[in-house]
């Protein structure tokens, strides 16, 4: 085995890309909350970006390697600890066997990802290792992970894997100079989402958009399936006091509840819907909302489908020049 669980933290799971195929039965996406921090924290230890990952709320994680082990965290926190010694986050790092690893707090957001070179392994289902906890499939026995678990790598090893290893292998903790923090792959203000109208935009009152776009909203609670939204009250039209028939929704997917409050749909939420729909987040944000802390606000811009489109082309773009970046380094 690579590594046992000390302490797995409020809510660590583990999770990828998520599976899209099946949307038609009912089954949701799942995956990784922050794609951007996930896919930086896979590609620093030279694996693809979807391989399996540990997602960490918020931090007081521990483990013990049970083998040498090349991993990267990607985390909104600037360190964690290695037999209570501080190690950067955001970069590849050579851990030897038998040593402590902590990351005791997240202050700058709330998932932190823990990327191993090969990936964790735990058997796909429905096309993906993601852990959906509410049907019980999934990840590592469909479950949250717990005190005592023992997971391994898949051990096959990637050629950008085995150079990193190459480069990195010591006696003791080592790591590049370099780091490539998540925020550096975010295209907007952490405090700007932007969204593209939903279907049902029209129900709404006019002056209802001047208040979603022109006031903050603060998160109120939630987890892996919604967030609910602390703002404005958005007020329908008259003529639309009708009830929607149950329709497709999508994480990300705005919603407004009978009383005006918003509801923002996240990775594990149902796939179809009877609340209204106001808007989408662009996939590009959809990070920005995952780590948003409680009591933080945010503002909603409206863009085009067509601009956000071209924001999430970019940013794949991106990560392709990240991997090639990084194997330059190595090189």
């Amino acid at each position: 085995m690579s590594i046992k669980i000390i302490k797995p933290g409020v809510f660590s799971t583990i999770q990828d890309l998520g599976r899209t195929q099946f949307l038609d039965q009912a089954v949701p996406i799942s995956g990784v909350m922050d794609q951007v921090s996930a896919k930086i924290a896979n590609l620093l230890v030279g694996n693809a970006v979807d391989a399996a990952l540990i997602e960490i709320v918020d931090g007081n994680f521990e483990i013990i390697t049970e083998e040498a082990n090349l991993m990267a965290l990607v985390s909104g926190y600037s360190f964690f600890k290695i037999e209570n010694q501080e190690a950067p986050t955001n970069r590849p790092i050579f851990i030897p066997k038998g040593l402590k690893v902590q990351l005791e707090n997240n202050i700058n957001g709330r998932y932190s990802y823990l990327a191993i070179a090969g990936g964790w392994d735990v058997p796909q289902v429905l096309g993906s290792k993601s852990t959906f906890v509410t049907a019980a499939f999934g990840g590592y026995q469909g479950r949250r992970l717990q005190k005592g678990d023992d997971l391994a790598s898949t051990r096959k090893l990637t050629n950008q894997n085995q150079i990193l290893l190459e480069n990195l292998k010591s006696e003791t903790v080592n790591y590049p100079k370099w780091s490539i923090p998540a925020k550096q792959f975010l295209s907007n203000s952490n405090s700007v989402v932007r969204v593209v109208l939903g279907r049902e935009f029209e129900w709404f009152e006019d002056l209802a958009f001047v208040d979603f776009t022109s006031k903050p909203y603060h998160l109120k609670d939630g987890n892996r399936m919604g967030y609910h939204l602390e703002g404005p009250k958005i007020i329908r039209k008259k003529s639309h006091q009708k009830e929607l028939l149950s329709t497709a929704v999508l994480p990300g997917t705005i919603q407004v509840t009978g009383d005006g409050s918003l509801i923002l749909l996240m990775t594990d939420c149902q796939t179809t819907g009877g609340y209204p729909r106001i808007a989408k987040v662009a996939e590009v944000d959809l990070p920005i909302c995952a780590q948003l802390k409680s009591g933080k606000a945010i503002h909603f811009e409206i863009i085009s489908l067509k601009e956000a489109e071209k924001l999430y082309l970019e940013l794949q773009s991106d990560f392709q020049k990240l991997a090639t970046a990084i194997q330059l380094k190595l090189e």
